[in-house]
């Protein structure tokens, strides 16, 4: 796709067909004027590439119109402006249906009854044409005119041929039955699929529509779109955080699972950050609000979720591709299967109703639904745990993954680096070998000098600035005190000075600074990054599922496989740069296979591009988050296993719903043949296994990986 070329995203309403889906996308795709169309049965959105769009929606309009006459199309600005309407009940939203089907119910078994009672069967004839008027005059409209603008083979055209056909071979009561079973069918397959969309929906679409704005003493209720940065917003216990802010007052507990999936409330008081989608528990808050609506977690969120259900993974386009190929094969053979064993064996009402069980059988809907259906409640299902996919393909890529490759500091560990322990030699004391220590790297800017002045401080230790200090490149430093000449650097530091470092024993994990005051020994400290407290349990979970674990650091070497023995890594390559990363990356994925690389920094951006899936820890790097597959926002390393565990149960849905689905199509079709089958078994291979399909693609939401 060209850049710059602006794109947009439509609504499709009363969009009920996922094949027509296809075919949609299929034509607005093969318009000049269009660089990139693709339509998301799941959200019924349209997002669009191409320029000057509002000459090319009367277009759009027209080809969506002439696949399924019902569908509108309009801009997803437009109805996100609109106010949101309650929904109906089931009766009120499906009321044509539901009469239809029941008015033609009753003349069916009225027709039933005739057909045994009735002195004259003229009169069952006329209940079941009656019935099958009122159950099928749309059908079969849809099919006439859909046939004039040259889509042949659709669904209306498949179910009109089949049951009309039942007529003409004197089957009155078979027709009527299978269109009767058909729009039940139809009706809950629609229910189906609107209720998995809204619960999908409904997981990760917590944009709130108004807030509670404060002026002074008062507070107006003003709609959540309007709220800008700097206003002050008022949220009660029991409210869902509407924006992303500061607290200003008051203390609370907030629980942020909605959102990162950690179960844990948080405490926060005035200072702190809070994004909107969390739930605050306890206490009154004020909020200082630091982005509007468009920008805040909720909003970013559901974008996410809405775009990554756009990105298609290949399984989807092939069944899309195949669904094409499908029909058209299975209409062939059911008019071989009416002519040629007819001629043969002269029984042509057999053939024919064989036949016409193969047209019924031949819609593709099922197929074409349950792939996209199943993908996107998998990434609903991540959303819910804080684990935003970036598509479909991301999913499917994750789920064929042989080794996960994780960067240390900020993904295996916290980032933060602390003083972990202090030994003391000779004439001195743990607190002296701290505090002599922290006076040295009092002006120092690197994060281990910062680490041990935090300590100091923290032990309330009184700090004294050096008279005079040197920092020695790659070594420590060199301060003079009044008690005389101090140095706080690493082993090679103390023997360039002629220090004795004898009594000094390296303990493995961590970076040591050694002291040494007037030229003697005094001790050292351990400062390490802190590794995450559910580091371990996540690359136990990983070796769970046969995956190989490597560390990818640019960390010392002592530091990094001390690290991977406490959490169990296999692979450990330390002190890389940012480009040797990604060559030792394609060792990895030559030598295992299929690789997923997690990261959080700038640098690790390259890689994480370079990787079969790239997942980045949502407190990282908005570089690093922008080149990720998939973003931890717990930043947690247990989202890792859970990422793969999610991908995997989505992969396997996804082809159950299409091994199911072809293989009762071929069953029907193998007992039609063979004389077992009738047209009411090839309807529920229709729209049984398609809402079949549907309640097993949403098991995912509920289910515990």
């Amino acid at each position: 796709m060209s850049a710059g070329v602006p794109q947009k995203v439509y609504i499709l309403e009363n969009l009920s067909c996922a094949n027509c889906a296809a075919k949609m996308e299929e034509q607005i795709r093969k318009m000049p004027e269009v660089e990139m169309a693709t339509i998301t049965y799941a959200t019924k959105q349209l997002k669009v590439a191409a320029r000057e769009q509002e000459k090319l929606l009367p277009t759009f309009r027209e080809i969506c119109r002439s696949i399924e006459s019902e569908v509108t199309v309009t801009p997803r600005d437009e109805i996100q402006s609109q106010p949101k309407q309650e929904r109906s009940g089931f009766f009120a939203e499906n009321r044509a249906d539901v009469l239809a089907i029941a008015g033609g119910a009753v003349l069916f078994v009225a027709g039933e009854v005739l057909e045994r009672t009735a002195a004259d069967p003229v009169i069952a004839s006329a209940a079941f044409i009656v019935a099958y008027i009122l159950l099928g005059w749309e059908i079969v409209f849809t099919a006439v005119k859909n046939l004039s603008k040259g889509h042949v083979f659709d669904e209306n055209f498949l179910m009109s041929v089949a049951t009309l056909a039942a007529f003409a071979i004197g089957d009155f009561a078979e027709a009527v039955g299978v269109m009767l079973f058909y729009r039940v069918g139809e009706l809950f397959e629609h229910i189906a699929v609107e209720r998995s969309r809204s619960q999908i929906m409904d997981a990760v679409d917590l944009r709130p529509e108004v807030v509670n704005l404060v002026h002074g003493e008062a507070v107006d209720v003003i709609p959540a779109e309007t709220a800008e940065a700097g206003d002050l917003i008022l949220v009660r216990p029991g409210d869902r955080i509407p924006l992303d802010g500061k607290v200003e007052e008051g203390e609370s507990r907030i629980d942020t699972s909605p959102v990162t999936g950690e179960p844990v409330p948080v405490s926060v008081k005035p200072g702190m950050d809070v994004v909107s989608g969390c739930v605050n528990e306890q206490g009154v808050l004020k909020i200082r609000v630091e982005k509007p609506l468009s920008e805040s977690m909720v909003t970013r969120i559901l974008d996410s979720v809405e775009n990554a259900a756009a990105s298609k993974p290949k399984i989807d386009r092939f069944i899309t591709r195949f669904a094409r190929v499908y029909t058209p094969i299975v209409v062939a053979v059911a008019a071989a299967t009416a002519v040629i064993p007819s001629l043969v064996t002269g029984d042509w009402n057999h053939w024919i109703y064989t036949a016409i069980t193969f047209l019924v059988i031949s819609c593709p809907c099922a197929l074409v639904l349950s792939v996209p259906l199943a993908f996107f409640s998998g990434i609903g299902a991540g959303s819910r745990q804080g684990i935003l996919f970036k598509g479909g393909v991301a999913i499917e890529a994750l789920k064929s993954v042989k080794a996960v490759v994780m960067d240390k500091t900020g993904t295996i560990t916290k980032g933060n680096f602390e003083v972990q322990q202090a030994t003391a030699t000779g004439r001195f004391t743990e607190k002296q070998v701290l505090n002599i220590a922290a006076d040295c790297e009092l002006d120092s800017s690197h994060p281990i000098g910062n680490s041990i002045v935090k300590a100091a401080r923290e032990m309330k230790l009184a700090l004294v600035r050096p008279k005079r200090s040197e920092e020695i490149s790659g070594k420590g430093v060199r301060a003079l005190f009044p008690e005389g000449e101090v140095l706080c650097g690493n082993k090679a530091l103390l023997e360039m000075h002629g220090v004795d470092t004898s009594a000094y024993h390296n303990k493995g994990y961590g970076t040591e600074v050694l002291v040494a005051v007037g030229g003697e020994l005094a001790g050292w400290l351990v400062i390490a990054d802190i590794i995450k407290e559910e580091a371990k349990e996540a690359v136990g979970m990983l070796k769970a599922r046969n995956l190989v674990t490597a560390m990818l650091t640019g960390d010392a070497k002592d530091s990094a496989k001390a690290v991977a023995a406490r959490t169990g890594i296999d692979e450990v390559h330390a002190q890389l740069l940012p480009e040797e990363k990604l060559d030792h990356l394609r060792q990895i994925r030559r030598k295992h296979g299929s690789v997923m690389f997690v990261g959080d920094g700038i640098n690790d951006a390259p890689v994480l591009a370079g990787a079969d899936v790239g997942a980045a820890m949502g407190s990282g790097a908005d570089a690093a988050i922008e080149a990720a597959d998939v973003v931890f926002m717990t930043s947690s390393v247990t989202a890792i296993p859970e990422s793969v565990a999610i991908a995997n149960a989505t992969g396997k849905i996804a082809m159950q719903n299409v091994v199911f689905a072809l293989a009762l199509k071929l069953l029907i079709m193998i007992l039609g043949f063979a004389g077992m089958a009738n047209m009411w078994m090839a309807v529920f291979a229709d729209t049984g296994v398609a809402m079949l399909c549907v309640l097993n693609s949403i098991r995912i939401l509920y289910k515990r990986v």
